[in-house]
C-alpha cells in the first residue's frame, strides 16, 4: 500500500477545530490562555490569578468552548457558556455583577451567557474569531435557547473612552427599547470620558451587532479590567437564516471542523 509523503500528511490536516472542553487539562490551557490576554496582555487584575491561570467561581458551571489550532497543537480562541439552568444553580449570571438586568430576565424564554472570549495574540484576524461565533451560534441554535446575552468589552484610546462615538456609531436597530435599558452597577467615571472616537467598534461588538444584537444602556466601568463593558441582549429568533447563509459558508472556506457541541 502506498503511504502518503509527510508533507501530504500535514496537507490533510483540517487547520483549525471548535469544540467543547472534555477534560481538566483542556480547560486549564484556556485558562492559561485567558491569563496571557487579560493578564499579561491588558493588564487586568484578576481575583484568582494564581499559577498563571484566570478562573473563578463561574468556571465550572460552564462549558468551555475551544478553538483549537490542529497544527501547533494549541488553544487559539475561547469563549466560555453559562446556561441558564447553571446560573440558577449559581445563583446569578456573571453580568449581574455588573448590571441590573430585572427587564431583560423578565422576558419569556431560555438565556444562554457568553463572557471571558478571547483570542491568542498571533491569531487575530477574521478566521478565528469566524470559527468560534459560528460555533456559539450553533450551540446556541441547537439548544433552543432564545436569547444571548453578555458583555463586550471596549479597551481606552489614548485620551479616554470614547463611549459617545462608540454609540454613535451603532445603528439606531441595535439599540434596546427603553423597557430592555440596564443599569450599571458603577458607571463609567465623566473623567474618563472623552469624544474622540479613537479605536473603533472592537471585532467581537461589530459580529454581535451584524446579527442584530441590542446595546442595552450604559457601559459599566471595569476598574479591574480597565475597560467599559456593554451590556448585549441578542434574540435568536431571526438569526438561524443569517448563521446558515453566512456562517456555514465560512466554515466551508475556512475548513473549519466543528464537533458535537451539546
Amino acid at each position: 500500500m502506498k503511504t502518503k509523503e509527510p508533507e501530504q500528511q500535514v496537507r490533510s490536516v483540517k487547520k483549525l477545530s471548535c469544540f467543547i472542553a472534555d477534560t481538566d487539562a483542556l480547560i486549564k490551557d484556556a485558562q492559561a490562555l485567558r491569563y496571557r490576554v487579560f493578564a499579561q496582555e491588558m493588564g487586568a487584575t484578576l481575583k484568582s490569578g494564581q499559577d498563571g491561570l484566570d478562573f473563578d467561581e463561574f468556571d465550572n458551571y460552564c462549558d468551555h468552548l475551544l478553538v483549537y489550532d490542529n497544527v501547533n497543537a494549541k488553544i487559539i480562541g475561547y469563549t466560555r457558556l453559562l446556561k441558564q439552568s447553571q446560573a440558577n444553580q449559581l445563583g446569578r449570571f456573571y453580568s449581574q455583577n455588573e448590571f441590573i438586568l430585572d427587564g431583560v430576565l423578565a422576558l419569556p424564554g431560555r438565556f444562554l451567557e457568553v463572557g471571558r472570549t478571547c483570542i491568542d495574540p498571533d491569531y487575530r484576524g477574521g478566521a478565528v474569531l469566524t470559527t468560534l461565533w459560528s460555533a456559539l451560534v450553533q450551540y446556541a441554535l441547537e439548544g433552543q435557547f432564545n436569547y444571548l446575552l453578555g458583555c463586550a468589552s471596549i479597551t481606552p484610546g489614548v485620551s479616554g473612552y470614547a463611549i459617545d462615538a462608540v454609540y454613535r456609531a451603532i445603528d439606531a436597530q441595535n439599540i434596546a427599547s427603553p423597557e430592555l435599558q440596564v443599569k450599571p452597577l458603577v458607571p463609567v467615571p465623566k473623567a474618563l470620558r472623552c469624544q474622540r472616537d479613537e479605536s473603533g467598534i472592537p471585532p467581537l461588538l461589530s459580529a454581535y451587532l451584524r446579527f442584530g444584537a441590542l446595546v442595552c444602556g450604559e457601559p459599566y466601568w471595569d476598574e479591574d479590567f480597565n475597560c467599559m463593558d456593554l451590556f448585549i441582549l441578542l434574540p435568536l429568533d431571526q438569526l438561524q437564516e443569517r448563521y446558515s447563509k453566512h456562517y456555514m459558508r465560512g466554515c466551508q472556506t475556512n475548513e473549519v471542523e466543528n464537533a458535537a457541541l451539546l
